[in-house]
């Protein structure tokens, strides 16, 4: 580590300054859906069929919607092919195909800051367990198995949506940066939000408690909320 002379000045706290890994193909594993990368001839169809006809999903992002089956699947067949954003696709364990598509981005592994978006649900995976699941798998994978230490979550700042999704999973809103882009011709203004290796444990605890089996009663629903979950970061126990 290069040292840095005394000049009676403020500095930051010395970290690990190991690069993290890149992401890669792996299948992450939960009760409720499993993560594995992106690929046309396995994903395309399904994540078509479950997709089609629902232009809302596309509403925020640069691309889409499609007009038809070939033109979704060689923009899926695009997405494969690249290294960042690296793609991955949501398989519902309940009904064993892949109905959404997360992705890791904005990848710097020597600053150990990687991004989580380019999320694409559709309805059906849409304020799920299943969908929650992904969210907690994709920061375990980036914080315990890749080695990063900066977790980012960014969207259009007129998308609540995400906004509320962004706060309930555990992200710190960090403000608002004004006409960062333009996407399809318009302004965007994009709200940014993380969570940090120092956040990240209470997060992890929180949201396990969450997915724990006792926590949804025989019909699938939870007794516990996330958000209230979250709430209660810091404690050394959860209460149900």
């Amino acid at each position: 580590m290069a040292s840095i002379p005394s000049q009676d000045q403020p500095i930051g706290a010395p970290v690990d300054a190991t690069p993290a890994r890149r992401p890669g193909p792996v299948r992450l594993a939960g009760r409720f859906c499993a993560i594995e990368k992106l690929d046309v001839a396995r994903h395309g169809q399904s994540l078509w069929e479950a997709m089609s006809g629902d232009d809302g999903l596309w509403t925020y992002m640069a691309y889409g919607p499609f007009g038809d089956a070939a033109a979704f699947l060689a923009w899926v067949a695009a997405r494969t092919a690249l290294v960042d954003p690296y793609s991955y696709a949501v398989i519902d364990k309940a009904g064993g195909r892949a109905t959404g598509i997360v992705t890791l981005m904005e990848i710097r592994p020597a600053m150990r800051v990687i991004e989580i978006g380019n999320i694409v649900l559709a309805r059906a995976l849409q304020r799920t367990s299943a969908a929650s699941e992904a969210q907690y798998l994709m920061a375990r994978h980036a914080f315990d198995d890749l080695g990063y230490r900066r977790y980012e979550w960014k969207c259009d700042a007129l998308n609540q949506a995400s906004r509320r999704a962004a706060v309930r999973l555990g992200f710190v809103a960090e403000g608002t940066f004004r006409n960062h882009m333009i996407v399809k011709g318009r302004n965007r203004d994009t709200a940014w939000f993380a969570m940090t290796d120092g956040d990240w444990p209470a997060v992890k605890a929180a949201m396990e408690r969450w997915l724990a089996p006792d926590n949804f009663d025989d019909g699938g629903r939870q007794k516990v909320a996330l958000c209230e979950l979250m709430g209660k970061r810091g404690r050394t126990q959860w209460t149900g």
